[in-house]
């Protein structure tokens, strides 16, 4: 099932890794989609699940070798090595780009999910009213999602572990944006840079040979926090890709169809004209949580109206994000014409 990977080849599954995990970083983006329209979705899905009992007998048994062949541990070893330098390196680029330049980063991303739902619907062949009735289905579960109002943060333990299982759709279902999920449930700053930055920190200040963290009681509630979201995030992982493969294996057609609908539908959360919506106090000021940041209820989305410079730029990195989904595919179809 598995092709052997030239060192070109294992360069560029890293780089799918650090595309994939800079995307499950922004909210509205789905890394999943990303590997769909990349071509190694499918692999992703029962890579996963092949981590099941046989492979911890094989593990306890200390067949290490036929394990990595097993589980297909050179695509998700270089796979998940590309998310690891991500969270540490591009995620940041990113996290620094939206800040500072957010109508072009939204405008981009907006442009590549257009772009991949062409991608993905393409091939679909015919659509049946079943199909039709599967696809409105995905779009009105994308939509309402995008919709609602975000919960407010929470650090419980068992929650957060919660929150690891739910973040890890965007890994598994295209078109689900678990970094969106977890803005929804109110934790994404806490999980996704507070305590990622607290590990950063922490890395560094060993480096160091400086262990005073180690008394910082915050730092270690969040890398306590960290742990067991990583913890869930691995459990959900294991345990949707099993729940995929299934469906794709017997769904396929229906399956892809939720698929595109859920894509269509996450068109709203990266919608790139939009107002944030703070809650305010009695005196109209911007409300604040406990760690003093703002608290966000919602966007408000709107068409641009002024067409000055800033709207083209905004509408050429549609374009340009457009461009990227294209090249990919046009990339995929050179390889596999090289194979030919």
């Amino acid at each position: 099932m598995y092709e052997n990977r030239s060192l070109s080849d294992k360069a560029w599954l890293v780089l799918k890794g650090i595309i994939m995990g800079a995307a499950n970083k922004v909210p509205g983006v789905s890394g999943g989609m990303f590997a769909f329209v990349a071509g190694f979705y499918e692999e992703f899905i029962y890579s996963l699940q092949k981590i099941n009992k046989k492979a911890f007998k094989l593990i306890w048994g200390g067949r290490f070798r036929t394990f990595h062949k097993y589980v297909n541990g050179q695509f998700l070893g270089l796979l998940i090595l590309g998310m690891v330098i991500s969270y540490f390196s591009v995620s940041k680029i990113l996290d620094f780009l939206i800040k500072h330049y957010e109508l072009y980063v939204w405008s981009w991303f907006f442009g590549m999910i257009l772009a991949s739902i062409y991608y993905i619907a393409k091939d679909f062949g015919a659509w049946h009213r079943k199909y039709l009735a599967y696809l409105l289905c995905g779009i009105a579960v994308g939509v309402a999602i995008s919709f609602l109002e975000p919960a407010k943060e929470n650090s419980n333990l068992i929650f957060v572990f919660f929150c690891g299982i739910i973040s890890v759709s965007g890994m598994t279902l295209p078109g689900l944006s678990g970094s969106f999920i977890l803005i929804l449930l109110g934790n994404y700053v806490l999980l996704l840079v507070d305590s990622v930055n607290a590990l950063f920190d922490t890395i560094a200040n060993i480096f160091q040979w400086d262990f005073s963290w180690f008394y910082n009681p915050e730092r270690i509630e969040l890398l306590k926090v960290l742990a067991v979201f990583s913890l869930g995030s691995l459990v959900g992982l294991v345990s949707l890709s099993h729940l995929l493969a299934y469906v794709l294996k017997r769904y396929k057609k229906a399956t892809y169809a939720v698929i595109i609908g859920f894509i269509a539908g996450s068109l709203g959360v990266v919608w790139p004209w939009k107002e944030t919506k703070y809650e305010l106090d009695a005196t109209g000021n911007h409300m604040l949580d406990a760690k003093g940041r703002e608290i966000i209820i919602g966007y408000d989305r709107f068409f641009p109206s002024d067409f000055g410079s800033e709207t083209i730029f905004a509408i050429l990195f549609v374009l340009f994000g457009v461009l990227i989904v294209l090249g990919l595919e046009w990339y995929g179809i050179y390889k596999k014409n090289q194979h030919v």
